[in-house]
């Protein structure tokens, strides 16, 4: 029986980057992966989305200056195709040059795993034959699937989830997406800005993103709505079902109202489950959480020698996340003792219009907290960059705490280049640092982060505006106790 130091189990972005750690710890590694090396984060999840997203931006540009442009699907669709491709040649080609390499550390095995104890797999190929391994260690990565409605039969050609994007021929004339979270956000901002599709979008609660400030939510949902884009506030959907080939929904509003529609195309976004069923033996004992993902402490299951990383864990589902999980998942098994890992400074990107960004708390979250905090927001109409790009829809908000040493709580920005000027702040949280020194550096002009050097420039109360005179443009005020009240000078 072939012996490994370890075997993950899926070829995502996780089980990729925790076999390419464990390459550094010259171990011998075998990756499992039933389908395609890379999983929905080449094929049908970030890099398909974000790929569309950029030519919908593109598309929505070109519209602006000469009217009567008309995108076609299908130039759009070679583009996402052509991304794919690339991205799928990269990360395959590499895979078969390590299993060429002269260390022979690399393996790899099309097929599906199934752990018969902590120590063995089985592997099942597609012809259905298979093989039986041993190792002594396991990383099980096998990300999730799109959450599927009970009471909606998803066909994946006229009722979707985003899997099923791809299925597209054209663009259709109108389409309901279900879900007003980030996924949902996204795919609603994509096709009202190509401007062939009117989108609905059903929102249960008061507003889009509710897991946001109300300001954030603001500029993402007047940016829908005024690209043909209508917003279901407050609406529960009693009913979804194909009636002659296009979808018919009903929906209940909090008042008891109730209205019934038609659109072409419905998309199911209500966030996503753990591929964890059928990966092993009912008595191998492995603890499952209340949501049915796998139990770990610190990526670490109950059972010492199996690791789980990624959307599999529901925990955090992004990329840069699963990732991380993995190669610390790796560090924990073949290197030295490493401290645990925090969640704490998570920089994520949400591909609206304008784009934003975000790392540590949210305003709505310190309040809820009862955490005293100050905050400066900074509109994009006095930032150079955003002037000349004529992209000024956006601002920047910076939170810190209620003392001298201001240390940063969370920063939103929300416009053009927004994941750009995040970082910075993500490392002064990361490292516990204050923003004397980031304010006094010299940033390169014109550009979208001197936005934050004039945030912090104005929590030093020396910005080069001043939010006295610039009231509507520059905002700072103190939270206390759930009441904020503005001032004129945060030192």
């Amino acid at each position: 029986m072939e012996h490994y130091d370890l075997v993950i189990i899926g070829g995502g972005p996780s089980g990729y980057a925790g076999a390419m750690r464990a390459i550094d710890f010259g171990k011998r590694i075998l990756l499992v992966e039933k389908r395609r090396i890379g999983g929905a984060g080449v094929y049908n999840g970030v890099l398909t989305s974000k790929t569309l997203w950029e030519q919908a931006l593109k598309a929505a540009s070109i519209r602006e200056v000469v009217p009567g442009y008309e995108p076609k699907f299908d130039t759009f669709s070679k583009i996402v195709d052509e991304a794919v491709f690339e991205r799928k040649t990269q990360m395959t080609v590499h895979l078969q040059l390590l299993q060429k390499a002269e260390n022979q550390l690399f393996f790899y095995e099309k097929g599906t795993a199934f752990i018969m104890d902590k120590h063995t797999i089985k592997i099942t190929k597609e012809d259905g034959s298979f093989k039986t391994v041993a190792t002594d260690n396991i990383l099980i990565a096998t990300g999730s699937s799109p959450r599927k409605p009970v009471n909606i039969k998803v066909d994946e050609q006229i009722i979707v989830t985003s899997d099923g994007i791809s299925n597209f021929k054209d663009f259709p004339r109108s389409m309901v997406v279900l879900g007003a979270g980030v996924i949902g956000c996204e795919f609603a901002t994509i096709f009202s800005a190509f401007g062939k599709t009117k989108v609905y979008l059903i929102d249960k609660a008061d507003r889009i993103l509710p897991f946001e400030d109300e300001d954030v939510a603001k500029v993402v949902s007047d940016n829908l709505e005024a690209h043909g884009a209508h917003v279901h506030h407050g609406a529960s959907l009693k009913r979804m079902e194909v009636v002659n080939g296009k979808v018919e929904y009903e929906l209940e509003f909090k008042d008891g109202r109730t209205e019934v529609l038609t659109v072409e195309k419905a998309l199911i976004s209500i966030g996503r489950v753990p591929n964890a069923s059928n990966l092993w033996l009912e008595n191998l004992g492995l603890k499952l959480t209340d949501r049915g993902a796998i139990w770990n402490d610190d990526t670490q299951t109950n059972m010492s020698n199996i690791y789980v990383a990624g959307d599999v864990t529901t925990d955090v589902a992004l990329v840069n996340v699963g990732e991380r999980e993995a190669r610390h998942a790796v560090v924990r098994m073949f290197g030295p003792i490493v401290k645990p890992l925090s969640y704490k400074n998570i920089s994520t990107i949400m591909f609206l219009n304008p784009e934003v960004a975000s790392v540590g708390m949210s305003e709505q979250e310190l309040v809820a907290k009862g955490i005293p905090h100050k905050v400066v927001k900074l509109d994009y109409t006095t930032n150079a960059r955003a002037i000349a790009m004529r992209k000024t829809k956006g601002f920047f908000k910076i939170i810190v705490t209620n003392d001298n040493a201001m240390r940063i709580l969370g920063m939103r920005v929300v416009g053009e280049h927004a994941s750009s000027a995040i970082q910075a702040m993500a490392y002064l949280i990361y490292t516990n640092q204050g923003i004397r020194e980031l304010a006094d550096m010299m940033h390169p002009h014109p550009s979208i982060i001197e936005g934050v050097q004039e945030c912090l420039r104005m929590l030093l109360n020396k910005s080069i505006y001043k939010p006295y005179i610039f009231t509507d443009r520059l905002k700072c005020y103190v939270c206390e106790n759930g009441v904020c009240t503005p001032v004129k000078n945060l030192v």
